[in-house]
């Protein structure tokens, strides 16, 4: 009498490719791995303009339409008799991103020349500030030290509020207006960043 044989369980030959599959990777790509790895940097640029209507929009426009981040930005004419004005602009990005926008800055027709002060050296940076604070009591005294301490100037002073005046480096300003804040900030008012380089040479138009 035969024995009877065991049924073998057959495969799917889905399940078996599935199981035979690896998890893919992702390619690999120059790009994203740099991108990784290269530092967000704070640069400043220093851009000498053509004082005429619009400039101004064109170099913004240059910045928001490639999604550029502009954390400050200061512009005044420099040179009446040359019609000229200088835009200085801090902005944050990676080295390859920050040289992207001074090649680009070059090749607009209005700008007559561009720097990087933060790759040529270590440039001299000053802000303004217009603080306002309420405050009564010892608070008051207080905040009157502070600002003794940090060389903040007391524009306005009544029996309610002070509106002080400080004239210094970004980060010495951020300090100002943590401390001040507990105190009875109520409001400020900053210019944005005015650099300028070291050194015996300045900007000239190309």
């Amino acid at each position: 009498m035969a024995r009877p044989t065991k049924s073998k369980a057959v495969k799917s030959p889905a399940k078996s490719r599935i199981a035979e599959l690896k998890p893919i990777q992702p390619p690999a790509s120059a790009y994203f791995i740099e991108e990784r790895h290269d530092a967000v940097e704070s640069h400043i640029l220093s851009v000498l303009v053509d004082n005429a209507p619009g400039v101004l929009a064109r170099v913004i426009g240059l910045f928001s339409g490639r999604g550029y981040n502009i954390d400050s930005l200061t512009v005044s004419e420099t040179e009446h008799a040359k019609h000229l004005s200088r835009i200085t602009v801090k902005t944050t990005g990676t080295r390859m991103i920050i040289g992207q926008i001074r090649n680009q800055l070059e090749r607009l027709v209005p700008v007559r020349s561009v720097k990087d002060l933060t790759v040529e050296g270590w440039p001299l940076e000053r802000e303004l500030v217009l603080i306002k604070v309420s405050s009564t009591g010892r608070t008051r005294f207080e905040a009157l030290q502070l600002a003794e301490a940090f060389k903040a100037e007391v524009v306005v002073a009544t029996t309610e509020h002070f509106i002080f005046q400080m004239a210094s480096r970004p980060d010495k300003i951020d300090q100002f207006v943590a401390v001040m804040t507990p105190l009875g900030l109520v409001e400020l008012c900053r210019t944005g960043v005015a650099a300028i380089g070291r050194g015996v040479t300045g900007m000239k138009p190309k």
